[in-house]
């Protein structure tokens, strides 16, 4: 009964939350979920393939690719370029599918500007201080980035007011979160305005 384009998730928060973890989990709930692979000129980490996690550009081809409105939104993250590729939304969101991406929070927050019917979710930790230790588990970072990305958690939560939804990721209890996300989706999905003047016809005169 509900038609039209698809919604529009954006999931974002701190570094060291749980976007990764909880949104994969959520797409494994929901298989008709297509996910937004960003694009980034950082190197892959281990265990991360382009087109599957990002896409890996040299900032040479991303920048070309900025130049000609190839992306929602790009912005400069640590020292690497990420972006929104403009196309692969606007084709999935067209084709009736919901989409969900999990982009830093300046970038969530220009991705609203662009689409205003989004839905923007902030996710965080239980306490601060766990962000900490997930950033050091990963053994990825040094220390000195570490502390970078904790000052960008202290300036990002600054943020947490212009977004629609607050999920709590608490440690040892992804689950949770995992279903709060999944309650998010599912609401916004059956708000009236979503359903057509035919469907809801139907239903008045049934």
């Amino acid at each position: 009964m509900i038609t039209g384009p698809g919604l529009l998730f954006v999931v974002s928060g701190p570094s060291g939350a749980g976007k990764d973890t909880l949104v994969e989990a959520l797409r494994e709930q929901l298989p008709r979920l297509r996910y937004s692979v960003s694009a980034t000129t950082r190197e892959p980490r281990a265990g991360e393939h382009d087109g599957e996690h990002y896409f890996f550009l040299t900032r040479e081809a991303f920048e070309a690719r900025r130049a000609h409105d190839g992306f929602l939104e790009w912005r400069e993250y640590n020292g690497n370029l990420y972006g929104t590729p403009r196309d692969f939304v606007e084709r999935t969101l067209a084709e009736g599918y919901d989409l969900i991406m999990k982009p830093e929070v300046n970038g969530a927050l220009a991705i609203k500007a662009a689409f205003p019917d989004a839905v923007l979710i902030f996710l965080v930790p239980d306490r601060f201080s766990h962000l900490r230790e997930r950033l050091l588990a990963r053994r990825t970072e040094t220390n000195e980035e570490i502390a970078r990305r904790l000052e960008i958690a202290r300036e990002e939560m600054r943020f947490i007011r212009s977004f629609d939804y607050l999920v709590i990721n608490e440690q040892g209890n992804s689950q949770n979160a995992v279903r709060d996300l999944s309650a998010v989706l599912h609401a916004e999905r059956f708000r009236i305005h979503r359903f057509g003047d035919e469907s809801l016809g139907t239903i008045e005169q049934s």
